[in-house]
């Protein structure tokens, strides 16, 4: 897969940016300490850090540390370090800009998991007051449609109205998927080439059902991302079941 701009800017930022900033320091380095010349370069490795995604991070604290060593510590262009301080200031320098990358990569995971969970909960209730409402089970079925194509990622979404045809893969109630359950973690696996039933019911009962259509090879949503469109197609069950008997169109 490829990665993102982003990523692939905050990269290439990792790699050249702390070579530049060490050849900016280059006319200081007999007038400043080594701990305040690292502390320069630890600047830019959280910058990059807070750009871009965990591997930037780490290859920013990675180059920093390398090119303090080669510019702005005794014997100067040249790979080694001839002063214990010096020694310790590099694997510092390291050390920190490795811990700080980590931070920032936490930082923008909860950041993500703050604003998905929002949506998702914007989704839920927006449907769920929709079926309160007694819209029609059509609109409420559209409507969940529309929300499933867009938060599982599908080519295209369709639903049968209590037909129960084939042995499709399933997205069941907890979220797993049949047809992976036994080849390890969802999350590291890619949609079934085929649709993957939805099932819509209320206790238990059979309603409908939506056929997922995923783009081939991608892969599956987070387990979270999973359950919210379980609950989404629950919320249909019950718009069907207050409805009663309904016909396919």
């Amino acid at each position: 897969m490829r990665m993102p701009p982003r990523d692939q800017i905050a990269v290439a930022a990792a790699l050249l940016a702390p070579l530049l900033v060490a050849l900016m320091l280059v006319p200081f380095r007999t007038h400043m300490t080594s701990a305040n010349l690292a502390l320069i370069l630890v600047v830019f490795v959280v910058a990059v850090a807070a750009l871009g995604s965990r591997t930037a991070g780490v290859l920013a604290a990675l180059s920093a540390a390398t090119w303090f060593d080669f510019f702005l510590t005794r014997p100067y262009q040249r790979f080694t370090i001839s002063h214990g301080d010096d020694i310790t200031t590099t694997l510092l320098l390291l050390a920190v800009g490795v811990a700080v990358s980590q931070l920032a990569a936490h930082a923008r995971s909860l950041k993500l998991v703050t604003i998905t969970d929002a949506a998702h909960l914007a989704r839920i209730h927006e449907t769920a007051t929709l079926v309160q409402a007694g819209a029609s089970p059509y609109t409420v079925v559209d409507q969940v449609r529309a929300q499933l194509i867009e938060i599982l990622g599908l080519r295209d979404c369709r639903f049968e109205y209590g037909t129960l045809l084939g042995r499709h893969p399933r997205l069941e109630q907890d979220g797993s998927l049949t047809a992976v359950r036994a080849q390890g973690n969802p999350e590291e696996q890619v949609w079934p080439g085929e649709e993957i039933e939805l099932r819509a019911s209320v206790g238990g009962r059979y309603l409908g059902r939506f056929m997922l259509q995923p783009h081939p090879g991608t892969t599956i949503p987070p387990l979270q991302t999973r359950l919210v469109a379980v609950s989404l197609a629950d919320h249909v069950g019950a718009a069907l079941d207050t409805a009663g008997p309904v016909l396919d169109r």
